[in-house]
Parts: structure tokens; sequence; C-alpha cells
């Protein structure tokens, strides 16, 4: 298993990497890719640094903005992406351009909600919980300067791409439509095991879709209520909804911040 700079930086973020709980195939990946990569291994030191204060109750104090401005300035932006195909250095897309643009603001925002939300944080019980989990990956997606691994141009050219680069096939029936059209999908992690991470929009709302193998897995309680005949668990955190299920050997977790009854109305048209 090899693993480029952008899954590398997700990983560094989770939740397992940040315990010391992080093993197997994804310890091992992200091994060897910081052995060879002074830029990896210069953020996995700020998130150790981030980490040490954390755990020396700087939770007790919300950060100021100079303090964001700071710790930003610090952890660096990335180098842009090229679009998928194109010529190393290349700029990104038109289309996500025009898809970024009217985020801007929102998405400098969310960079400052997040940096907040892990410095006031309560000290962790230790205890790994799935919505937690995919709450954040939600907030790393929506934060992130970088376009999505894989533009969208249509669920028939996003669905392949992740071939060969997934240990499983990803089943999505909803290909996005004028009211929540598909941005495009990349690669993420749910405990340590790869995700399938598709983005969607729905007015100036980000909408996160993960797919990914939950066996073994930790599950949350009982299901909460169940839709189109399915039973799905629901919960919100942090401000946003996120909605969890399972089909056949499959998961999937819906995140966003968007009207409940609408993030509700995607779950039967993803997995009818």
């Amino acid at each position: 298993m090899t693993m480029d700079c952008a899954p590398t930086r997700d990983l560094l973020a989770t939740s397992e990497h940040r315990r010391g709980q992080l093993g197997g195939e994804a310890r091992t990946a992200l091994d060897a890719h910081l052995a060879g990569c002074a830029e990896c291994r210069r953020a996995a030191d700020v998130e150790a640094a981030l980490e040490q204060a954390l755990g020396q109750r700087l939770s007790r104090h919300r950060p100021t903005s100079d303090f964001a401005g700071r710790l930003r300035a610090q952890l660096g932006r990335p180098a842009a992406v090229p679009v998928s195909g194109g010529p190393p250095g290349a700029r990104t897309s038109s289309a996500w351009r025009a898809f970024a643009t009217p985020f801007g603001s929102a998405l400098a925002a969310a960079a400052l909600v997040v940096l907040a939300l892990r410095v006031v944080a309560p000290p962790s019980t230790g205890a790994w919980d799935l919505v937690d989990e995919v709450v954040s990956d939600h907030l790393r997606v929506v934060a992130s300067p970088r376009p999505p691994e894989i533009e969208s141009g249509g669920i028939h050219q996003v669905k392949p791409w992740f071939t060969g680069r997934l240990d499983f096939a990803p089943r999505l029936a909803f290909e996005g439509d004028a009211d929540t059209p598909l941005v495009g999908g990349s690669l993420g992690y749910v405990r340590e095991r790869k995700a399938a991470v598709l983005q969607f929009r729905r007015r100036l709302h980000a909408i996160t879709l993960l797919i990914f193998p939950p066996e073994g897995m930790p599950w949350p309680g009982p299901e909460t209520r169940r839709l189109a005949g399915r039973p799905v668990y629901e919960r919100t955190a942090r401000g946003f909804s996120a909605i969890v299920w399972r089909d056949a050997d499959l998961a999937y977790a819906l995140v966003s911040d968007v009207n409940r009854a609408e993030l509700e109305a995607l779950v039967p048209k993803i997995t009818p």
C-alpha cells in the first residue's frame, strides 16, 4: 500500500492518529510516506505539537483570531492539486473555481471553526465514536483549500476513479441532480479503513457522503428511525446532522448542516 500527500494529511488529522491508536496497514503506509516526504513530516510535527498543547488543558480557552491566524500560518497551505489528467502544476479547473468561489468566505470560516472546535473540545474519554469521526471528516472536507481529488464530470467518471484505490467497490445509486449536484470525490479514512468520500452541495451547504466497510467496527446504538424501510441512526453533533446506515457489506454516513429533512430525503436515493 502506498500513500500520497493528500490522504496522508487527512490521516494525520484523524482521532486514531492523534491518540496513538493507528495501526495495521494504515500505520505502515503512513510511516513509509513520512520517511520520504519532508512537508508531511512537518505537518505531522505540527499535529503532535497541537495535540500536546491540547493535553495541557488549553481546552479551557477559546482561541483568539490572532492565535488562529498564527496556527494557520504555521500549518501552511498545501500546494494546489492539478486537475486529474492535466499537467503537473496546472491550475484547478474552472468547474472547481465556479464551485469554490461562492464558498470562499465560508471555507475560511469553516477552517477557523475546525481550529476552535479542536481547542475547546472536552478532554477525550478514549471511547471511539462513529458520529464524531464522520463529522470531523466532513469538517476537514469543508475546510480544505484543495479541490476534490476527482472533480465531478458525472457519477460515471467519479465511481471508476476509485477502482484500484479502494479494496471494495462503492455502491452509489444517486448521481446528483439539479438541487443536489455531485461536486467530486476523494479518498478518506474511517477508523483506519479506506473510505470513498463523495462531496455534494445543496444551495450554500456542503454535504459529505462517506462509504466504508463496517465489519468489526463499533456501531452506534439501536436505530433511531426507519427511512424508506431502512433502519438508520441519526444524531446531531457540533451543529451538524449525521445519518449512518448499512447496506449489505457497506456502511454509509451523510453529514451536513443542511435542513435535516432534506438530508433524510437523500438516503433512499443513495441506497434505494
